[in-house]
C-alpha cells in the first residue's frame, strides 16, 4: 500500500502510517480458523478484507465501481445509519454484497476534483453467520494526485449531562472557504463540509484525511440517523476558535480490545446542545387521547396563545396543565360531566406562528378533536353477564336493579407502606385534575410499639406545577407509625368519579440507613446560583437542589451507593440548565461533575456517615484544559476496564466464558506489530496501551 504523507516530519509521517494501518487493520489476514466444529465456542471474529481494487489511497481516481474481497461471506446491515462519505458526495454511493465481498457503485458525476474521499462503512459489514461488524473499515481515494493525510483527535460530550456522546457527526469547514461568523452563524445551514468523521460510542473520534490549513470544527448528534443536521431536533456542538492539525500536539491512539474500535487522547472538544431557539413556532398536534383530555403540542417554545375557544365548554372549566419546562405542550383538561361532552369538540386557537420568514404573525386554526369509548374485552364480558341477568329477570317477571358498579377513581401516588423523608412534604398525584378535595375529612394517626395512638395535623396544598398534584405536610417523627384514612367520596375527580375508602400506611425513613452531605459552595462570583444534582452509578438524577449560593447546605438522606455530583452553573438564576443558540455562536450552561483533590468524581456513600464537599466553584468551572480532559477520561476508563474484569472472571466462575470470546477483529489482529514495534518507536505508547488495556497505541498528528 503507497501511503502518501505531505506536510509533516518524519516522526508524524511515521506516526500517520501507523495510524493507516490501525485503521486499515482489515485488510490483514488472521490468524484463525474461519469456520468452528459443530458444538464448538461461538465465532465472534470479524471479517477480515484480503483484497480491494482499485487498490487502497488510489490517486487519480476515475473508476466507478470498488470491490472488496474477505475471507468469509458477509452481510450488510444498517446502511442508512452507518454508511457515510467524507466529504459527502454529490449522491451517495450503493453498496451490495457480491460473492465474497461487496462492491461499491459510484453515482455518475458524484465526486469533485481534486479532492480525498473516504467512505466509512461503520458497522455495516458484518460476517454472514454470527453477525459479527468489522468495526473501522474505510477505502479511501483521492481525485486529484495526492492523498489528504493528517489527523485530529476529539471529543463530544452532552452539555447538560457533562457525560460522553456517541455516535455524533463531526464537520470541518476550511476556514477559508467559509464566512467568519460573528454575530450570525449560517455554516451549518449554508455550507458543506470539507470534511466529516463520526465519534465512536464514547464519544471520542479521530478526524482523518484532513488538510493541513485551519478548519472551523462543528459536531451535531444525528437523533434521527438521517445523516443531517435538523435545527431544534438535533444536538448541535462548535468550536469558537480554528483549528490546524499540522499544528496541534501529537495524540496517542490505541486499540480498544474490548469495545472493539480505535480510540484516542482527544485534542479538541466539543459540548453539545439542543438550540431550540431555531424551532419554528407551529400548532404541531392537537390530540383528545381521553373523553376529559385534549393535548396542544407547539413547535417552539412559550407559545403566545391569544384566545383558544371550545365550543359548548366555558372558558373557566378548561384547566391548563403545561407538560414540559418550555410549556410548548400542554394538556387541557375539561371540568365538565361525562354526559355534556359530544363525541366531537370543535373550536379554535389563534396563537403566534412562524411564517416562511421566521417571522411571527397572528394565525388561527380550527381544531376538531374526537374521542369514542372503545370497550375492553373484559368490559364487553361484563356487560354482557349483566344483560343476560337482566332479560332473565323480566323474562320471570322479576325487578332488576343493576348492582353497584366499582369506583374507578385512582391514586397514583403515594402507595401504602411508603417511607417518608420527613424533611419533605408528601406527594400526591391523580390520573386526573380533582373537582373536590375535602382534606378536613382526612384522618392522619401515628403510634409507636407503645401503641400510643395520635391524631396528628396535617395541611394539603394544591401543587404549584400540576393540577394533577398536592402536597401535604405534617410533624413526622422517625420511630413512628402512621396510618392516613380518607373516607368514601371525600375526593372526586373531574370526570365525576369519586373514592372508595382509602387507607394509606407510611413510615419515617430512619436516617441512620442513609448518608449526609454538607456542600460548602464557594461561588465563582457574588450572588452566583448553582443547581445541584445527586446522580447515581449511571448518571441517573436521583435529588435535585436548584439556586444554591454561597455558604454550606446539608443534605440528609441521601442514598447509599455509588453517587456523583453535578452542578450546573444557572448564570440567569432560573432553577434549570438553559440550552445554547448557534445562529447566535452562545454556548449553553455549563455541567460539571465534582472531583476532589484526587481527581475522583465517584463516590460511595455509607449509612450514618457524613461526607464533607467543599465546591470551589471557580476551579470546577476554569476553561477545560485538554490535559485535564485526557486525565478524566483515562480515570472513567480504568472504572470501567475494572468493572469489565470483573464481570468477565464472574462469567468464569459461572462456567460462562465460552460466550464472550474476545478473539482479535480485523483490526485487532494488528495489536502485536502495532503494540511493539510502533509502541516503542513512537514512545510512550506501549505504556498507554497497557493502561487502556488495549492492543496497540501509536503517537500521530
Amino acid at each position: 500500500m503507497n501511503f502518501r504523507q505531505q506536510h509533516i516530519t518524519p516522526l508524524t509521517r511515521l506516526a500517520s502510517v501507523a495510524v493507516l494501518l490501525l485503521f486499515a487493520g482489515a485488510f490483514l489476514t488472521r490468524c484463525a480458523s474461519i469456520g468452528n466444529p459443530t458444538g464448538g465456542p461461538r465465532d465472534s471474529l470479524a471479517p477480515n478484507v484480503v483484497t480491494v481494487t482499485p487498490m487502497l489511497n488510489a490517486t487519480n481516481f476515475r473508476d466507478e465501481r470498488i470491490y472488496m474481497a474477505f475471507d468469509e461471506y458477509v452481510q450488510l446491515k444498517d446502511q442508512q445509519k452507518e454508511l457515510y462519505t467524507s466529504p459527502a458526495m454529490k449522491k451517495k454511493p450503493t453498496v451490495a454484497v457480491r460473492g465474497r465481498g461487496i462492491q461499491i457503485t459510484l453515482e455518475p458525476d458524484s465526486l469533485e476534483p481534486n479532492t480525498t474521499y473516504a467512505i466509512e462503512f461503520g458497522a455495516s459489514v458484518a460476517d454472514n453467520n454470527e453477525g459479527n461488524p468489522l468495526h473501522g473499515l474505510r477505502y479511501v481515494f483521492s481525485t486529484g494526485s495526492t492523498i489528504d493525510s493528517l489527523y485530529m483527535s476529539g471529543y463530544t460530550e452532552d452539555s447538560q449531562k457533562a457525560d460522553s456522546l456517541g455516535r455524533t457527526y463531526i464537520c470541518f469547514f476550511e476556514a477559508d472557504s467559509v464566512p467568519e461568523p460573528k454575530e450570525y452563524d449560517s455554516t451549518m445551514f449554508n455550507f458543506r463540509p470539507s470534511k466529516i468523521a463520526r465519534s465512536q460510542r464514547n464519544g471520542i473520534f479521530i478526524a482523518q484525511n484532513l488538510k493541513p490549513v485551519p478548519y472551523r470544527v462543528y459536531a451535531y448528534w444525528d437523533k434521527n440517523e438521517n445523516q443531517s443536521y435538523e435545527p431544534s431536533i438535533d444536538m448541535v456542538g462548535f468550536l469558537e476558535d480554528t483549528y490546524n492539525p499540522a499544528q496541534m500536539p501529537s495524540f496517542a491512539i490505541w486499540y480498544d480490545s474490548v469495545r472493539r474500535y480505535p480510540s484516542a487522547d482527544p485534542q479538541i472538544y466539543l459540548r453539545l446542545f439542543t438550540d431550540v431557539s431555531f424551532r419554528r413556532q407551529t400548532l404541531r398536534e392537537k390530540l383528545r387521547p381521553e373523553q376529559h383530555k385534549i393535548i396542544l403540542s407547539f413547535g417552539g417554545a412559550h407559545p403566545q396563545i391569544s384566545k383558544l375557544e371550545l365550543d359548548g365548554i366555558p372558558s373557566d372549566k378548561i384547566i391548563y396543565e403545561y407538560l414540559s419546562d418550555e410549556r410548548d405542550s400542554m394538556a387541557l383538561w375539561l371540568n365538565v360531566a361525562s354526559e355534556s361532552l359530544p363525541d366531537t369538540i370543535r373550536g379554535s386557537v389563534s396563537y403566534l406562528k412562524h411564517d416562511s420568514l421566521r417571522v411571527l404573525r397572528p394565525e388561527t386554526e380550527e381544531l376538531r378533536l374526537a374521542w369514542r369509548r372503545v370497550e375492553s374485552r373484559e368490559e364487553e364480558r361484563e356487560r354482557e353477564r349483566l344483560e343476560r341477568q337482566r332479560a332473565r329477570a323480566e323474562a320471570e317477571g322479576r325487578e332488576w336493579r343493576e348492582p353497584p358498579r366499582p369506583s374507578t377513581f385512582r391514586l397514583v401516588k403515594p402507595t401504602t407502606n411508603t417511607e417518608i423523608n420527613p424533611e419533605q412534604d408528601l406527594e400526591f398525584e391523580f390520573p386526573t385534575p380533582l373537582s373536590k378535595f375535602d382534606s378536613l375529612a382526612f384522618e392522619l394517626r401515628s403510634w409507636s410499639d407503645k401503641r400510643d395512638t395520635v391524631r396528628e395535623s396535617v395541611t394539603f396544598r394544591p401543587d404549584s406545577l400540576s393540577p394533577r398534584k398536592w402536597r401535604m405536610h405534617s410533624r413526622w417523627e422517625a420511630g413512628r407509625n402512621y396510618q392516613l384514612y380518607i373516607p368514601t367520596d371525600a375526593l372526586a375527580d373531574i370526570t365525576g368519579e369519586g373514592n372508595d375508602s382509602l387507607k394509606l400506611s407510611f413510615t419515617v425513613a430512619d436516617i441512620a440507613k442513609f448518608a449526609t452531605l454538607r456542600l460548602d459552595v464557594k461561588p465563582r462570583s457574588e450572588g452566583a446560583q448553582y443547581i445541584i444534582q445527586l446522580l447515581s452509578e449511571r448518571n441517573e438524577v436521583q435529588r435535585e437542589f436548584p439556586h444554591i449560593g454561597a455558604g454550606v447546605h446539608t443534605i440528609n438522606y441521601v442514598p447509599t451507593g455509588d453517587m456523583r455530583i453535578r452542578i450546573v452553573e444557572d448564570l440567569n438564576g432560573n432553577g434549570r440548565w438553559d440550552s445554547g443558540n448557534l445562529v447566535e455562536r452562545r454556548q449553553s450552561e455549563r455541567a460539571e461533575l465534582y472531583k476532589n483533590e484526587q481527581e475522583d468524581e465517584l463516590f460511595t456513600m455509607k449509612a450514618g456517615w457524613e461526607f464533607e464537599f467543599s465546591l470551589d466553584m471557580a476551579t470546577l468551572f476554569a476553561p477545560v484544559t485538554m490535559e485535564q480532559l485526557i486525565e478524566q477520561l483515562n480515570r472513567r476508563e480504568q472504572v470501567r476496564l475494572q468493572k469489565e474484569a470483573e464481570k468477565r472472571r464472574e462469567e468464569a466462575a459461572s462456567g460462562d466464558s465460552h460466550n464472550h470470546n474476545h478473539g482479535s477483529t480485523g483490526i485487532g489482529s494488528m495489536g502485536g506489530m502495532m503494540g511493539g514495534a510502533m509502541g516503542g518507536a513512537m514512545g510512550g505508547s506501549s505504556s498507554m496501551s497497557s493502561r487502556m488495556g488495549s492492543s496497540s497505541a501509536v503517537r500521530a498528528r
